[in-house]
């Protein structure tokens, strides 16, 4: 069996995409403890996070001695008036500057937000789906792998439009343990069900009484993050276990991405969240060891 691939992401440190998120902490300070806590790679992070320049790229990221693994880009891709490919054109880039493997898709709604989702019709449904095979084929021809990442306020959400993904195209999923237990699909069963759709993986533990106030409505998606709804791993409701052994036993070598979204009032004063990710690669190694 191959040696665990373990890397990190800048919102596990709240680093976000979506506006008034919360606190933003610099990259200088997420990369340093990024590479402390263990972890030998990272995702690009929000559009910004980064350097666009591929040149001054590599050279932050070589600067602290981190690898690019992959990026996630939200695009939107069930508008027939809009054309995703502009969505991918720079951050696919970077990431092929970067010497990155995979290009981790959303299907955005086209708002801010992860907080509510439109209903598509059939004819969205199929523009969605044709433009994720386009878009996979134009990133394979650039040399990289693209993946379907389910999210909650994202049209890919529950486990019927998973199945109406797996049915519908080719592209493989990213399998994100925290944002498919939300959306009410089992992530263990899931990747017991079709372990060889699975080409990367993003792992969060989750409180199951908080991601159950999210499909209820009590909560919002923001709400129930900045509840606490992501423990590190090992301590919530997800079976990360069971999930990292049928990946593994089923030939999965791509990367354990630990990305535990979180909400920072302000600079924390003490450890901040590199805490919980330290408590995360600790239990990750300890069950792949």
């Amino acid at each position: 069996m191959s040696t665990v691939k373990i890397a990190g992401a800048p919102i596990s440190w709240g680093v976000c995409e979506v506006p008034d998120w919360g606190h933003q902490l610099d990259r200088e300070r997420v990369l340093r403890e990024m590479r402390g806590a263990g972890l030998t790679a990272t995702e690009l992070g929000p559009d910004g996070f980064l350097p666009s320049d591929t040149a001054e790229l590599t050279a932050v990221l070589n600067g602290h001695d981190l690898a690019c693994v992959g990026g996630f880009v939200p695009v939107v891709l069930h508008d027939t008036d809009h054309d995703p490919a502009a969505d991918l054109a720079g951050p696919l880039e970077s990431l092929v500057a970067a010497g990155a493997g995979v290009v981790v898709l959303a299907a955005v709604t086209g708002s801010d937000g992860y907080d509510a989702r439109p209903v598509l019709d059939d004819a969205q449904w199929l523009t969605l789906l044709t433009n994720l095979d386009r878009l996979a084929a134009i990133v394979e021809s650039r040399g990289l792998l693209a993946v379907l990442h389910p999210h909650v306020g994202t049209l890919v959400e529950t486990r019927s439009d998973v199945d109406r993904v797996l049915a519908g195209s080719a592209i493989p999923l990213c399998l994100d343990t925290g944002h498919l237990m939300i959306g009410g699909t089992d992530p263990l069963e899931l990747a017991k069900a079709v372990p060889g759709r699975v080409a990367h993986t993003h792992l969060k533990d989750v409180d199951a009484a908080l991601a159950a106030k999210v499909r209820s409505g009590e909560l919002t998606y923001t709400e129930a993050v900045k509840a606490g709804m992501y423990t590190p791993l090992g301590t919530g409701d997800v079976d990360i276990a069971g999930i990292v052994s049928v990946l593994r036993d089923n030939g999965f070598d791509g990367w354990f991405v630990l990305e535990q979204d979180t909400i920072l009032d302000a600079e924390p004063t003490g450890e901040g969240p590199v805490r919980d990710v330290v408590t995360s690669v600790a239990y990750l190694r300890a069950i792949t060891s």
